[in-house]
C-alpha cells in the first residue's frame, strides 16, 4: 500500500503529516511496480492542505514537502505541480517535492489555492501514483487597518439633549480574516469629543454624555478611531471625523433689549400712526424666536403690533392725543413667544418687560372759540357804534397767543381785540331782519394760525313807522247832509 506524503511548513517549522488514507473514498486496484512486478494495493485520496503566510518578503518561502511513499530515495522519482498557481506562485522541486512560495501572496485577493500533484518514475516515465489535489490556503496576518464605510459623517441632535441620546452610529470594516485571531475584531474611541460624547467600544453608537446648548456652540467635530486586534499592542488604527449639529429647541425667552424707550408723538398725529418701535432679542433661532408684544396702558390711547418679518414691536396711535390734556404717558411692554413646547414651558414663566415713555408735542393749534356759532339780538335803529355781542377765541397752545378778531365783507358791523361786535350803520328791520356773519380769529404772533365762527344778528323791530292807508281815498258827502249821514267814496 502507498499514498502521498505531505509534509507541511507552518511559519518555516516542518511538521510531518502521517499518511491518512480516507477509508469512505477507498478502492482497491492494481499498480505496477517499477520492479515489474504487480502489487494490489489500496490506495486513497488525501485532502490535505498547505498553509503560507501572506505578504512573506522572501523570494522563496518554503512551504511543505510532497512525498511518495513509494519513494525509496534513488532519485527515479520526478514531481510535478499542476493547477492554477503552478510555476507562477509555487514551484516544486522535482526530486524532494518540496514546494516554495516565489512571489508574495494577498490573502484579500485570494485566499485558497487548489493544487494537483504528480509523481514520475523517471526510469519508465510513467506515473507512479495517481494524481493528488491538494490545497494551499494563504494563512491571514494583520495587514489592513479599520477602514470607515459612509464617510463623509454627518448628524444632527437637539440641543440640550439628555444624557445617553443616541446621536449616530458610525461603522468600519476589516480586511483581514475575521475567523484569524483579532485582526478584524474592531474597538472604537473617541480621539475628539469629549466630554460632550462618548462611544460605545463594541457597535460604534455615538451618545451624548453632556447636556449642549446651541446658543454657546451650534456645532462640533468628533474625532472616531477603530482599532483592530481589540486595541492589543500591535493593532492597526482608522479614524474618521463626524460633525454634529446642534438643532434650536425654544429653552430662552425673549428679552427686551432696553429697559426703558422714550417716544414722541404729535397732537396733530391721526388715529393709527406708527410712533415708534421697540425690540426684544431671543438667542433661539427660526419659528423659536417669534415674538408676541403686548402692552397695559390704562388710558387706551396706545396699541401694539408685531411685524413678523422683523420681529419688531410697532407702537400705534389708537386714538387722538392732546398736549394741552395729557402731555406725556408712561405705559409698559411685555413680549413672548407665542409657541412654547410644555416640556420647555420652564424656560418662559416671567415674560420680559420694558417701560415705554411717550412725550406729545405741542403743535401751534389755531385760535379756538368758545362756542361752535354765536346768536345776537339788536333793535333796528340803534345808533352807530351800538354793541351787538361778544365772541371769544383763545390759544389752545401753551404760550397764549393775543387772538385779534375781523368781520370780513360787512359794511354793517365791525370787530374790535376784544370780540366785541358793533354797527357801523343803522339797522332797519324793515329791510334786513337777519344778518349772517363769519368772524375770523387771528394769532398775533403767528397770523397764519385762523380760525373763524358764525354769527347771526337778528334785527329786532321798534314802533318806529305811523299806520298808512294802502292806498288814496276821496270822499264825497252832501250839503245838506245831516249829522251821523254815511259818506259816499
Amino acid at each position: 500500500m502507498n499514498c502521498w506524503l505531505l509534509l507541511p511548513f507552518m511559519l518555516g517549522i516542518p511538521l510531518l503529516w502521517p499518511c491518512i488514507i480516507a477509508a469512505e473514498n477507498s478502492k482497491t486496484e492494481e499498480v505496477r511496480h517499477p520492479a515489474g512486478s504487480r502489487l494490489r494495493i489500496r490506495r486513497g485520496w488525501m485532502w490535505n492542505q498547505f498553509f503560507v503566510p501572506e505578504e512573506m518578503n522572501k523570494t522563496r518561502h518554503h512551504i511543505g514537502q510532497l512525498r511518495s511513499d513509494l519513494d525509496n530515495g534513488n532519485n527515479s522519482f520526478q514531481y510535478k505541480l499542476l493547477g492554477v498557481g503552478a510555476e507562477s506562485l509555487f514551484v516544486i522541486d522535482e526530486r524532494t517535492g518540496d514546494i516554495y512560495a516565489v512571489q508574495k501572496l494577498d490573502r484579500e485577493e485570494r485566499s485558497l489555492y487548489t493544487l494537483r500533484a504528480q509523481v514520475i518514475d523517471t526510469t519508465t516515465g510513467r506515473a507512479v501514483e495517481p494524481e493528488s489535489e491538494f490545497v494551499i490556503r494563504v494563512s491571514d496576518i494583520n495587514d489592513n487597518e479599520p477602514k470607515f464605510l459612509d464617510e463623509p459623517y454627518e448628524a444632527i441632535v437637539p440641543e440640550m439633549s439628555p444624557e445617553g441620546t443616541l446621536v449616530i452610529q458610525v461603522t468600519a470594516s476589516d480586511a483581514d480574516d475575521p475567523s484569524s485571531g483579532n485582526n478584524a475584531r474592531l474597538v472604537y474611541s473617541l480621539l475628539q469629543g469629549q466630554p460632550y460624547f462618548s462611544i460605545e467600544p463594541t457597535t460604534g453608537k455615538i451618545r451624548i454624555s453632556s447636556k449642549m446648548d446651541r446658543e454657546l456652540q451650534d456645532e462640533y467635530w468628533v474625532i472616531i478611531q477603530a482599532k483592530d486586534m481589540i486595541g492589543l499592542p500591535g493593532a492597526l488604527s482608522g479614524t474618521t471625523s463626524v460633525l454634529i449639529k446642534l438643532s434650536d429647541v425654544n429653552d430662552n425667552k425673549p428679552i427686551f433689549k432696553d429697559s426703558l424707550y422714550r417716544l414722541t408723538v404729535s397732537e396733530s398725529a391721526p388715529v393709527g400712526t406708527s410712533i415708534g418701535k421697540i425690540m426684544a432679542y431671543d438667542r433661539d433661532i427660526g419659528e423659536n424666536a417669534e415674538m408676541d408684544y403686548s402692552i397695559e396702558d390704562d388710558s387706551r390711547t396706545f396699541d401694539v403690533i408685531t411685524n413678523n418679518e422683523t420681529q419688531e414691536g410697532i407702537i400705534i396711535l389708537k386714538k387722538k392725543v392732546n398736549f394741552e390734556d395729557q402731555n406725556h404717558y408712561r405705559i409698559r411692554a411685555k413680549v413672548k413667544n407665542p409657541q412654547v413646547d410644555a416640556h420647555l414651558r420652564e424656560y418662559h414663566t416671567e415674560a420680559s418687560t420694558t417701560v415705554i415713555k411717550i412725550q406729545v408735542e405741542d403743535v401751534d393749534e389755531p385760535p379756538v372759540f368758545l362756542l361752535p356759532y354765536y346768536i345776537f339780538e339788536i333793535f333796528e335803529e340803534c345808533p352807530h357804534g351800538s354793541s351787538v355781542g361778544t365772541v371769544s377765541a383763545t390759544d389752545p397752545d401753551q404760550r397764549k397767543s393775543p387772538i385779534g378778531y375781523s368781520i370780513t365783507r360787512s359794511e354793517v358791523f365791525s370787530v374790535d381785540d376784544n370780540g366785541t361786535i358793533f354797527t357801523t350803520n343803522p339797522l332797519d328791520r324793515e329791510t334786513s331782519a337777519w344778518y349772517n356773519l363769519s368772524v375770523t380769529a387771528t394769532e398775533k404772533y403767528n397770523i397764519a394760525q385762523i380760525s373763524s365762527v358764525p354769527v347771526y344778528v337778528q334785527v329786532l323791530n321798534i314802533n318806529d313807522h305811523a299806520p298808512e292807508f294802502s292806498e288814496y281815498y276821496e270822499t264825497y258827502v252832501c250839503e245838506n247832509a245831516v249829522s251821523g249821514q254815511g259818506l259816499f267814496f
